[in-house]
């Protein structure tokens, strides 16, 4: 599996992924590439501009069958070092159970070594046990519990 960063051509394909999720869809969203509308494309330009930020996709088979997005944040705590902030990790439904998941995981690990952070961090939701059990497999700690508040 190759790693790159998306590009606004590949934002279809990752709202795909995104949708693709029970969880996701209890919250609402569910867009299809038609429909996607100003506000992702405004999004999608600011992680594109900001270089703490990086929307990756995975590729397989010359097809995007994951993404996540790294926010790279510094920090006066752990020394002043940066901290990696992974948020929505997906794979595609008929990947899933292949190992695609741990490769992008890694991936993104050793991404925040080649760039000196000192921590990774993700939340999870609460329903999601066997992505806790995968994150723990793969060397996370359950050490904090997180809040959220829609806005």
């Amino acid at each position: 599996m190759d790693f790159r960063i998306a590009s606004r051509a590949d934002v279809p394909a990752v709202l795909d992924l995104l949708a693709d999720d029970e969880i996701t869809r209890l919250r609402g969203f569910g867009t299809v590439p038609e429909q996607v509308d100003a506000a992702v494309w405004a999004a999608f330009e600011a992680i594109d501009a900001d270089d703490r930020n990086e929307l990756i996709v995975a590729v397989h088979d010359q097809e995007i069958v994951g993404t996540c997005q790294l926010t790279f944040i510094p920090g006066l705590s752990r020394g002043g070092g940066e901290r990696l902030l992974i948020e929505a990790v997906r794979i595609r439904a008929d990947q899933r159970g292949r190992g695609l998941g741990g490769e992008l995981i890694r991936w993104t690990v050793e991404r925040a070594r080649e760039r000196g952070c000192r921590i990774v961090q993700l939340t999870t939701d609460k329903r999601r046990i066997d992505a806790h059990r995968f994150y723990a497999k793969l060397g996370f700690t359950a050490s904090h519990e997180g809040f959220k508040l829609a806005l």
